[in-house]
């Protein structure tokens, strides 16, 4: 696994239509991932399922750096979506796409797969502190890890044939916290802020699947 050296990230945050659900889960798990994590600097695949008002699903993928998300090799997915990628996207509502760089981490990684993940969307001011509040959230007894993103809008806005489908873009907030718990939360709840944070979207998600690449010895 080569999950501690992931230093990309892209996150999507989307709603499925109801009654396409359970396709979209077979789809997801069956092909997508897989066929994901097959291309070069992919980690791992995760899907989580939508606490309270969050978003249906939170989709994301961890890479070596955020370049591979505009590497060959995925641009060649992007742009020869599959037919069941085809029939799946139109699906998707409300999607908001972004690529990420990880900025700052603390804690550990959860020994096997975190339950819970908590995502903060938000801006905040040039100069924060936001390594001491990463820290602070990574020494809580019921945090294991807690990571800081900033987006990369030059690979966010790259037009591929997917996108075209489902038709979104990327949010208007340059800044991700990823917290992995063991307590299901509805956003903060209990949380403390980002430092000096504006524009924050804060949503709870639990773990549907995660699936890693095999490795050759």
């Amino acid at each position: 696994m080569k999950r501690e050296e992931s230093l990309g990230l892209m996150a999507f945050w989307a709603d499925i239509d109801h009654d396409y659900t359970l396709r979209f889960q077979e789809w997801h798990n069956c092909e997508h991932i897989p066929e994901r994590i097959s291309i070069p600097g992919f980690n791992v695949g995760r899907r989580y399922r939508g606490i309270g008002d969050a978003p249906k699903f939170l989709m994301f993928y961890e890479t070596d750096t955020a370049a591979v998300f505009a590497s060959a090799d995925y641009m060649a997915r992007l742009n020869d979506p599959t037919p069941w990628t085809q029939e799946s996207l139109p699906h998707f509502g409300n999607p908001s796409r972004n690529i990420y760089s990880l900025e700052l981490a603390a804690g550990s990684v959860a020994p096997m797969e975190a339950p819970y993940i908590h995502t903060l969307r938000f801006n905040m001011p040039e100069g924060a502190d936001a390594a001491t509040w990463l820290a602070a959230l990574a020494d809580r007894d019921d945090v294991y890890r807690a990571r800081l993103y900033a987006v990369d809008e030059e690979i966010s806005n790259i037009m591929t044939s997917e996108r075209q489908i489902y038709g979104g873009g990327p949010g208007q907030q340059k800044y991700l916290a990823l917290i992995e718990t063991t307590l299901q939360r509805r956003g903060l709840d209990g949380l403390a802020m980002p430092p000096g944070a504006m524009d924050l979207f804060a949503d709870s998600f639990r773990l549907e699947i995660a699936l890693y690449p095999t490795y050759e010895a």
